[in-house]
Order: structure tokens, then sequence, then C-alpha cells
């Protein structure tokens, strides 16, 4: 099972008899599994077969399952009430003579109520059943249409997050190579200040200025925070060819991506280690936005 994004459609018709249909599934993401249905009075048994199915093939998501089904009444049936007919004709006879009007069309005397009733036939046990089973096969390839869009959809996914962490591994290179000239600079930016504030450097204690060094290049080392970026990137790669759902796990992750960014971005006292933590940031964003939408 490859990744999927929650985002997806799928549509299938199908016809039984004098009834046709159309099934459309839409689906977007949402933090579980929420089903939504419409579908016509009178098929109520179909709910708990739609979210069995679904929850069978899909874990996370929103998703909004549509039936529009329609029936041709092209099996009727025409009963005529033969005594109301003759009482009728008798009377419009009996008018006509003793009136001198001409008689009512048999159209006319038909058009009454109750003389004519149109019967529609009404399907058998096994013909509903029948066709249950025909829409709920199509219904399936509906769902299998919608898992496939899916799929797709988590394909292009895939590719731009991949991408995206390609670009944090760039950046976190960068970020190494300054980190590991920091103690230098450090000493050089320390010793400078040092000097800016003594005319000579006959009253500076070598030892505690050292000392001092040492604790503003303790408090920022990053080698902490570039390691565990590190351990994130292997852990992202790891989950993109993995089986099964990843969403959570990616956000969780991105999470502490944001972290690390986060603690690197405070350390720092070189300003083009500050901008590649800003960087840093606005490409795992990127990565947060599409997690949001991934299975």
């Amino acid at each position: 099972m490859t990744l999927s994004s929650m985002t997806g459609f799928g549509r299938a018709e199908g016809h039984y008899k004098h009834y046709s249909w159309v099934w459309e599934i839409r689906s977007v993401n949402g933090k579980g599994l929420d089903v939504r249905m419409r579908i016509p009075p009178g098929l109520d048994a179909f709910d708990q077969f739609i979210k069995t199915t679904i929850k069978k093939e899909i874990t996370r998501g929103s998703i909004n399952v549509l039936l529009q089904l329609s029936k041709e009444e092209t099996d009727t049936d025409v009963k005529v009430n033969e005594a109301a007919l003759d009482k009728l004709i008798g009377v419009a006879k009996k008018a006509s003579v003793d009136h001198d009007l001409p008689m009512p069309s048999l159209d006319s005397l038909l058009s009454i109520r109750d003389v004519v009733e149109i019967i529609l036939t009404e399907d058998n046990e096994n013909q509903i059943s029948e066709r249950n089973d025909i829409l709920k096969k199509s219904f399936i390839e509906a769902l299998s249409e919608l898992k496939s869009s899916r799929q797709e959809e988590g394909l292009a996914t895939r590719k731009m997050l991949s991408d995206v962490i390609d670009q944090v591994e760039d950046l976190l290179n960068q970020a190494e190579e300054i980190v590991n000239n920091q103690p230098s600079l450090l000493k050089e930016k320390y010793e400078e200040k040092v000097n800016a504030l003594f005319d000579n450097k006959q009253g500076i204690d070598k030892d505690r200025l050292a000392q001092e060094i040492v604790l503003l290049a303790t408090k920022a080392d990053t080698k902490e925070e570039t390691d565990r970026l590190r351990a994130h990137i292997a852990s992202a790669r790891t989950m993109l060819d993995a089986k099964g759902t990843i969403g959570r796990k990616m956000d969780f992750l991105t999470q502490e991506f944001n972290r690390e960014a986060n603690t690197l971005c405070s350390k720092s006292s070189d300003i083009a280690l500050t901008n590649i933590g800003l960087s840093l940031k606005t490409a795992i964003d990127q990565i947060r936005e599409q997690v949001q939408n991934v299975e």
C-alpha cells in the first residue's frame, strides 16, 4: 500500500430492469474517518453496508456518499370501474333525450374520478434483492475508483514531500559547516569585546577568559540539534516508503522537526546560521501543510 492522500473522487453508474443509478463518493482530509450519506428513502439498509465497506478500505478522511436512483414507470395496469361507467352512460343517455343534448364522449366519461384507476406494478422481493445486490457491486466500483484517485494524489504528495525533505537535508549540511567553525568565531568575537573594554591585556586573567569562551561555546553548541534533525530526515524517508497509513506519524515528526529548528535559531550567534534556521522552518512548514492531507 503506497502513500495515500485523503482527497479523491469515485463515480459508478449502473442499471437493472427499469432502474438506473449513479454513485458518487467524495473524500477530503479529516482527523479520523467520518462517513456521511445521502441516499433515497427506502434504502436505509444500505447505511451499515456502506460504512462497513468503507472502513475496510479507508482509515482516514471525511467521506460523502451520494446515490441518485431513478425508476422508469413503464410497468402499469389499467382498471376500469365497469359498474360506475355503465351508470354514467345511462345517466348521459337519459339527459341527452330529456334535454335534447349531445351525448358526452367516452373520453369525458373515463376522465371522471374513480372510473379509471392506474395501477403501478410493484417489484417482488426477488427483484428488489437482485437490484440491491447490483447496487452494492456498483458502490464497490465507485469506492475502488475513489481509492485509486486518493493513491494517485498520494504519489504527487510523496514527490513533493521527498523534494522538501531533500531541501531540509541540504540546509542542514550548510548549517553543520557553519557550526563547525562557530567555536573559533565565538573566541574571536569575545576577545574583540574584551579588548574594546580594556586598554591593555595585563589585567585580564587568561584562564578566566578561556573559561568564558568555553562556556559560550557550550551554550551555542548545536550538534545535538543537528544530529536530531538528521535522524528526523532518515525517519521521514523511511515513513514515505512504509506500508500503511503514515499521516499522524508524519504530523508528529513535523512537530519534532520544528522544535529542533527553533532551538537551532535560538542558539545561533551567526547571521548565516540564523538565516538557514529560518529557511529550515519554512521548509518544515511546507512538509506540515502536505502532511495534513496524507492518510
